[in-house]
Order: C-alpha cells, then structure tokens, then sequence
C-alpha cells in the first residue's frame, strides 16, 4: 500500500461492522474505480475486526468519487466515514502505554 495521505489515493473508511471483510470492502468501493489493496486491521489479542480499513484506488480521481459518494453511506446497519487516509491512522485507537504502567499509575495513587 501507498504511503498513507501522501499521494490521495488511500483512503480511512470508518464504522465498519466486523462482519466485513475485505471482500465486502472491496465490492462496495470497487464502482467508483480500480481498487488497488484492501486492508482491514486486527485487534493484536483478539485478532478482531477493529471496526475500520482502509481502500487504495489506482486514480485520485477515483478516491474522491469514492469519498464523494460512499462518507455517510450504510453498511450493514452503519454509517461509514469515508476520507483519504492520514499517516498514523493505522495506528488510531491504540494505547500508548501499557496496561500494567496504568495499573501503577493507579496504585501509587493510593
């Protein structure tokens, strides 16, 4: 996959329902061009869906119709939030620090 947010070609699609895979993905925004990758990320632990993915189109003309058309659509009961991908968003949602360093942070406290 591209470099994330510097060619506008990638694209973040928010809200995914974990009955979505990548093929699903793929079929939903495959109408508005040639769809080059697809990737949903996994939970590390529970390798879960973690409710987003991101699309890569071979045109950026291609990903502003996608997100043209396809931010506040539904899925599977959800609204979508579709926009080009942004370096770190990947990484979104993640703790920076470890649960047992939390945890301390608690107990010192006290």
């Amino acid at each position: 996959m591209a470099a994330f947010g510097q060619d506008k070609r990638t694209l973040y699609v928010g809200g995914l329902d974990a009955q979505v895979d990548t093929a699903t993905l793929r079929a939903a925004f495959v109408p508005f061009g040639e769809v080059l990758e697809v990737q949903i990320p996994l939970d590390q632990v529970e390798q879960k869906p973690r409710g987003f993915g991101f699309v890569e189109y071979e045109l950026q003309e291609d990903a502003a119709a996608a997100i043209e058309n396809m931010n506040g659509a539904e899925m599977f009961g959800r609204v979508l939030k579709v926009n080009l991908a942004r370096m770190g968003d990947q990484h979104a949602g993640r703790h920076t620090r470890g649960v047992w360093e939390t945890r301390a942070d608690e107990l010192n406290a006290e």
